[in-house]
């Protein structure tokens, strides 16, 4: 079973559509998953688009108040592979301090302590854990138990970060949008794949560049 794994898309919210090069990449695949952050107001007709190619499992990430249907969470199995899914988006009172502390670091340092044993500890019995909402594609074994971040479809360029700010956003992504027109880190947008034969799962990053 061939899966594809999305996140962070924003479209249309901060993006038209969808980049051809991931809907060439979908077509073919069995089943794919949106680990959230669709994309806001509109986002109904980027999972429809995404439903043209193959069934969508997704749940719903901070930026998707507008798709109230979708649940925070889910666990699935295929072919005796349980999978667990969330965004990943945690507490204000985490994720607002981490977003500060990389502002002022220009993005070097981002503290993600605990998200993996957070994460785990939603899904304890699931084999992969996804997960999106950092932008950053991440592959961690711990045990037997696969935590897997696809990367964002949609990253923020440094000249759109700047556009955004003259639109006097919240405090909180002022801090991030500032981040992106100075930090040297920038992730590359991409997706992953899943591979399940026997209930055994391989994962793979694929970038969009």
């Amino acid at each position: 079973m061939k899966i594809a794994v999305v996140a962070d898309t924003h479209c249309p919210e901060f993006s038209a559509r969808l980049p051809p090069r991931l809907l060439e990449h979908l077509a073919g695949v069995d089943l794919i998953i949106h680990c959230g952050d669709v994309g806001g107001e509109g986002g109904e007709s980027t999972l429809a688009q995404l439903q043209a190619l193959a069934p969508v499992e997704a749940v719903r990430g901070d930026h998707d108040r507008a798709l109230a249907g979708l649940p925070l969470r889910l666990q699935l199995e295929f072919e005796g592979a349980r999978i667990g899914v969330v965004h990943g988006n945690r507490s204000h009172l985490i994720e607002e301090p981490a977003t500060l502390m990389g502002t002022l670091s220009l993005g070097h340092w981002w503290p993600r302590a605990g998200l993996t044993r957070w994460l785990q500890g939603q899904f304890p019995q699931a084999q992969v854990v996804l997960y999106g909402h950092t932008h950053f594609a991440r592959r961690e074994q711990r045990g037997r138990q696969l935590v897997f971040n696809p990367g964002a479809v949609y990253v923020v360029t440094p000249e759109e970060a700047k556009a955004r700010l003259r639109a006097r956003p919240n405090w909180f992504d002022w801090c991030w949008l500032q981040v992106i027109r100075h930090r040297r880190d920038r992730p590359r947008p991409s997706f992953g794949l899943l591979q399940i034969s026997r209930g055994e799962i391989t994962a793979s990053v694929v970038g969009l560049d």
